[in-house]
């Protein structure tokens, strides 16, 4: 049986990264030197993404020679089987993949510590550090920052683009939606009500006199937290393991990632990138919807 005839399993998402386009060429190249070739390829959005319906392999071997094949080039590219890719609950990370801050290092500039707080924040991410101690090292550098200090901040919070449009296209196909963060819940209320997310989860800081104690308050929600986070509302759900998707950056996210059906690092630390079932380093946040199908004209 020749390629073109047999069954197809596997889809490859291309995704364009920010002012750029590319065409059917860029796709088969791609493919060609990965090994594979296409049965069809569906443009979901003329010269920004595109379906390429894969006949082969699918596997973590293909995927790493199909992003070497696109080394140097803003396309991002998301191999999946083509069933079930399209998802019933999204959980989703905050710092630095819903929103373009780290709160905790926009907190430290009231305490005169940014540089000190990056740079454990750095370590921490990028799996050298424990996350739940070096949360609690963080947050007791931070007592004495106030509530209205706080306030200032989070109305300065930026979204990472695409959030809203994720979530309302998600929502509107019935889909769950979840912020489940290692952050604090006086920003992850506001960022999810200003997303769209059906529920949020978080720290929560200890308060007193209208300033932070520099205390957070257990349980601390970690790497472990994340992930029983998503397999509980999974199992709430009755859904099956690969109608899930979740994404984020950090190396406390890596379990929540693999959790799930499809688990996306975006724009992630590298140790994160690899790890991930898939990766997004050039596009936004729609790279997400491309990746389960929908058509730019589907977008909410």
């Amino acid at each position: 049986m020749d390629e073109m005839s047999k069954p197809i399993r596997f889809v490859a998402t291309f995704v364009a990264g920010q002012e750029t386009t590319f065409d059917d060429a860029t796709v088969e190249r791609a493919l060609r030197e990965a090994g594979a070739t296409a049965t069809r390829i569906d443009w979901l959005a003329p010269g920004v993404a595109s379906d390429a319906f894969l006949a082969g392999e699918g596997n973590a071997a293909f995927r790493f020679r199909l992003h070497e094949a696109l080394a140097g080039e803003p396309i991002d590219v998301v191999v999946q089987p083509v069933e079930g890719r399209r998802k019933a609950l999204l959980v989703a990370d905050m710092d630095s993949t819903m929103i373009e801050q780290e709160c905790i290092d926009e907190l430290a500039d009231f305490a005169g510590i940014r540089d000190r707080i990056s740079i454990i924040t750095e370590r921490a991410m990028a799996g050298e550090l424990a996350f739940e101690a070096a949360l609690q090292e963080r947050v007791a550098l931070l007592a004495g920052v106030t509530l209205e200090q706080i306030e200032t901040l989070v109305a300065r919070i930026t979204l990472t683009p695409g959030a809203r449009t994720l979530v309302a296209t998600m929502r509107a196909h019935g889909a769950h939606t979840a912020l489940v963060s290692g952050g604090f819940t006086q920003f992850t209320q506001p960022v999810a009500a200003r997303i769209g997310f059906h529920e949020m989860r978080a720290n929560r800081l200890e308060i007193a006199d209208g300033a932070l104690t520099g205390v957070v308050l257990a349980p601390i929600q970690g790497r472990e937290g994340k992930r029983a986070a998503l397999a509980e509302m999974r199992e709430a759900r009755g859904l099956s393991h690969g109608a899930t998707l979740a994404i984020g950056d950090g190396a406390n996210d890596l379990d929540m990632l693999r959790e799930a059906g499809l688990g996306v690092a975006y724009h992630a630390k590298p140790k994160v990138a690899e790890a991930a079932h898939a990766r997004i380093d050039h596009a936004d946040l729609t790279a997400l919807l491309y990746a389960q199908g929908y058509r730019r004209e589907e977008f909410v």
